[in-house]
């Protein structure tokens, strides 16, 4: 089994577009936002997160 290392954005990114191929979408969401948390500039960080819509939205506090 191989052993995953996230060490940039760029590496969630590449694992969240494997969940989305497989199906796994609320996981490709939620690799997408530790993708977008590592990114500095705020409209790419929008980018990405619109490149992997939530199914169910969140509620923040």
């Amino acid at each position: 089994m191989p052993l995953f290392n996230f060490n940039t954005a760029s590496d969630y990114l590449d694992a969240a577009r494997q969940m989305a191929v497989s199906g796994r979408t609320a996981l490709a969401r939620l690799l997408a936002e530790a993708a977008a948390e590592l990114t500095s500039d705020p409209a790419e960080a929008a980018r990405i997160l619109n490149d992997f819509p939530a199914t169910n939205p969140r509620l923040e506090d």
